[in-house]
């Protein structure tokens, strides 16, 4: 899973081959009470996003597979605990 923002990289990571912008496809927000939303998209190459509309440039990502499993084990009770 890479975690990031959407600050300028430095010289180093973009010489490393990672991109300095993607163009990712939000969904609507999904909003809990108190205003608590985080919204899910896919950029043009099928990786998914996960990302909270308190911090626009800031989301993680991972393959669609990976967040499948994610969405399947909280839904599970894997995250339970946190509530």
């Amino acid at each position: 899973m890479n975690v990031t923002t959407d600050t300028p990289l430095a010289a180093s990571a973009t010489d490393a081959g990672i991109a300095a912008s993607v163009d990712i496809d939000w969904n609507e927000a999904f909003c809990s009470e108190g205003a608590n939303c985080f919204r899910f998209g896919l950029d043009d190459s099928g990786r998914a996003y996960i990302g909270s509309t308190l911090a626009p440039g800031e989301y993680v990502s991972d393959s669609v597979e990976a967040l499948r499993a994610l969405i399947s084990a909280v839904k599970a009770g894997a995250a339970d605990h946190l509530l």
